[in-house]
């Protein structure tokens, strides 16, 4: 049978290379047999398309300008509105490529679903920042499919999600993209939004379920990581570190969760653009790690090899780095991959790696089905768009995202039966904010805190709202109102933060609407910053209510994570909220009134300030300096002179309304081999409310051939217990999962000692253990 799957394939190729093997062409429509194999179907199309044909698939265009030419474009975006209407023009792109094109070849239609897809009428999730701050990948996997089912009810075939950069520069302005600072758990959480949202992975070797989209990767590789936090800068990266960390969940995405497509980042490591990196896009992505889907550039990176990165002096060239790099899709609009085919023409390119893109390419649209899928059809849009059960899930990631990061004397949460009054206050109390790749700030589109409180209370708390300032005003005409209010109430609620990029109708961050705020966006695709302290007058603000003696909760809703130093010292409750999506009010009502237990945990560290960065809790052994004789402002040191390089929160941190104990640690082998362990530990609730903890287990390599962190992070299982109830947690562990890469680059496990570690955050190790491997 494989020696006649052999020949079968070897006609195809001879037949691309212009060999004639019958005397007359095959009549018979393979591509078109939907029972046909996979393969099969992709050689007997691509020996019938023409170069100018092939080229066109490895282009894209918008789904409005699909059919307006003669091109047949590989790849068509969903505009940003309505799904009904994305819908309509999805039915009509696709009967026009189907029905009265040469070939019939559908394009795929391509959508951002970082939170939910871009489209008016969608369901708006919490922000990647957020939904990793769960620590709950089952939820992120069920978020995920429900945006799947959204998605493809208006037609969308793949989605431009999601990102497995690491969160290491809180000044960068996609950190609210991102899952967190660790490899690990942002391969985990990202793997899971890749299973719901594409399929399990033993069925999507197969193809696609019916529902479900495709999921793009990106950005590969060492993209979050750039010179000053500046959005495309350049990353100063050897190997080992990039494969240590950068890489990382990217092997777990492809390897574990089968991804379809992967993007190319903006930016260059050690002088090499990704789009013309052939080390990240051939040797590793598919010699390493054997990817067979197919590569998407990021929007008119291939443009930059000329224009930008100035590696090439012109589009011809641009399009040979690019393609020999390994990229197969040019995005957005067509600009130097037309020149493919004089190239051809020219033999300065061999047709062969176009044919190898396009491939790729043809793989992917049967593999989804698109030859037989059924075109969308608005009126099946309302049947399962923003349903119910979509919006509580909206509202319980939120709650599970939620960090509680100070609670002094117990403050929280509040009790609305002895609460008389309450002022709600802060540029962010009443107004929604979703962050970047979401379609609108109206407050009409989701709960405001001021909105959720005022819910929750009812007629049982007075409630007295100010503005007090905005996000980056730096007048204080609005303080006096706010300090009236507080006055007037027994507990203040803040609430600050900051705004991000939007996407509509309007264009790529145009906006806002009507109804929608004014504020010029902090964070975000571009919007990078210099100063992570609250933006504006916000601590102004927060300083003049603290004047008044009453209690103040402070929550932040923003994108990454902020230098509260003074905050930490002075104020005694503090809540960080990320962008909680469009429940986002309800939720930090119910943290804040007791209905919902916090449980988030912080998936990026906190530093002191800019000039503490970067900061993370997987720092070297010689990280924090030799001196270790920290100083203040009062009595200078040395490392720092004037503060310690201590973290502000650590990582994996966060407080609960009850408390948890850990005991009776257990190793399955003490000394082992090539072969898997078990840890264990027991976790018991000790307080008296409903709660659920996230239990971290890290490692130390005590001794090894290259550097390595004091700890990293290898398993994590978040578990709810009653008061008094107990739970063993037990984590399987591979020989592998000790690994590293080696003075030859090699990746290896060495002989020696591991220290075991099970904690409640990066500076809470609960209990550890040391074990020994042998090889």
């Amino acid at each position: 049978m494989k020696m006649k799957n052999k020949i079968a394939r070897n006609i195809g190729m001879w037949l691309l290379a212009g060999i004639s093997v019958w005397a007359t062409p095959v009549a018979a429509q393979i591509y078109k047999d939907p029972k046909a194999p996979v393969e099969d179907r992709v050689d007997d199309l691509l020996q019938r398309m023409t170069l100018e044909e092939k080229v066109e698939q490895m282009g894209m265009t918008g789904i409005r300008n699909f059919g307006q030419s003669s091109a047949v474009y590989g790849v068509c975006e969903s505009p940003f509105e309505g799904l009904e209407l994305v819908a309509e023009l999805s039915a009509k792109a696709k009967k026009h490529a189907r029905e009265n094109t040469r070939l019939g070849i559908p394009p795929i239609q391509i959508a951002e679903c970082l939170h939910g897809v871009l489209a008016y009428g969608a369901t708006i999730y919490p922000q990647a920042i957020a939904q990793g701050s769960t620590w709950n990948p089952q939820l992120i996997e069920k978020m995920a499919a429900t945006i799947a089912t959204e998605a493809s009810s208006a037609g969308v075939d793949q989605a431009l999600s999601p990102l497995f950069d690491l969160i290491r520069d809180p000044r960068y302005g996609r950190n609210e993209e991102c899952y967190a600072e660790d490899p690990y758990l942002v391969g985990v959480m990202g793997s899971a939004f890749v299973t719901g949202m594409q399929g399990k992975p033993d069925e999507t070797k197969k193809g696609i379920p019916a529902g479900k989209l495709m999921c793009t990767a990106k950005h590969f590789a060492g993209y979050s990581v750039p010179w000053a936090g500046i959005n495309l800068a350049p990353a100063s990266l050897g190997e080992r570190e990039l494969r240590t960390l950068h890489l990382t969940p990217f092997e777990m995405v492809v390897k574990d969760a089968n991804v379809y497509s992967v993007m190319p980042s903006y930016n260059e490591v050690d002088g090499i653009p990704a789009h013309a990196n052939e080390f990240l896009l051939k040797k590793v992505l598919r010699d390493e790690w054997e990817f067979d889907g197919y590569v998407f550039s990021d929007y008119g990176s291939v443009s930059h090899l000329y224009n930008f990165h100035k590696i090439a002096k012109d589009r011809p060239e641009a399009a040979i780095h690019a393609l020999k790099a390994g990229v197969d899709m040019e995005a957005a609009r067509p600009d130097v991959y037309p020149h493919l085919i004089q190239l051809v023409k020219d033999s300065k390119i061999s047709e062969e790696l176009i044919n190898e893109s396009v491939r790729r390419i043809l793989r992917m649209k049967f593999k989804a089905g698109l030859f037989e899928k059924p075109y969308a059809d608005p009126a099946n849009v309302k049947k399962v768009v923003h349903m119910p059960e979509h919006v509580s899930l909206a509202q319980e990631i939120a709650e599970e995202s939620i960090i509680l990061l100070k609670n002094e004397s117990n403050l929280l949460p509040l009790d609305k039966k002895t609460l008389r009054s309450l002022a709600v206050i802060g540029p962010n109390a009443d107004q929604v904010q979703y962050g970047d790749y979401s379609y609108t700030r109206d407050n009409k589109s989701g709960v405001t805190v001021l909105e959720g409180i005022k819910k929750l209370v009812g007629n049982d708390v007075k409630i007295n709202y100010a503005k007090g300032c905005g996000i980056t005003d730096l007048s204080k005409d609005g303080f006096a109102e706010a300090i009236h209010a507080a006055e007037a109430s027994d507990a203040i609620v803040v609430v600050l933060g900051e705004t991000s990029v939007i996407l509509s109708g309007l264009g790529w961050g145009k906006g806002p609407g009507e109804g929608e705020i004014q504020d010029p966006f902090t964070t975000g695709e571009g919007y990078d910053l210099t100063d992570i302290n609250p933006i504006g007058v916000q601590r102004d603000l927060l300083q003049a209510l603290k004047q008044t003696g009453k209690p103040i909760i402070l929550v932040l809703v923003h994108g990454r994570p902020w230098s509260i130093s003074w905050e930490k010292d002075n104020i005694p409750a503090i809540l960080e909220a990320w962008y909680p999506g469009e429940q986002g009010g309800t939720a930090i009502a119910n943290i804040l009134f007791g209905n919902v237990n916090p449980s988030g945990r912080l998936n990026a560290t906190f530093p002191q300030s800019v000039g503490h960065i970067p900061v993370f809790y997987d720092y070297k052994p010689s990280a924090k300096g030799i001196n270790r004789q920290p100083g203040t402002p009062e009595k200078p040191g040395r490392d720092y002179v004037f503060s310690s390089p201590d973290p502000l929160f650590p990582f994996g941190f966060g407080l609960s309304y009850t408390t948890f104990e850990y005991s009776d640690m257990q190793v399955s082998k003490s000394v082992f081999g090539k072969e898997d362990i078990e840890v264990s530990v027991k976790v018991t609730n000790t307080g008296k409310q409903t709660g659920k903890e996230v239990v971290q287990f890290y490692i130390n390599d005590k001794i090894s051939t290259v550097t390595t962190p004091v700890m990293a992070l290898k398993r994590f299982r978040k578990i709810e217990l009653k008061p008094g109830e107990s739970s063993w947690v037990t984590f399987k562990l591979s020989y592998k999962d000790l690994g590293l890469w080696n003075t030859q680059m090699e990746f290896v496990t060495e002989p020696g000692e591991f220290e075991f570690m099970f904690a409640k955050s990066a500076e809470e190790i609960e209990c550890k253990q040391t074990v020994t491997y042998i090889d």
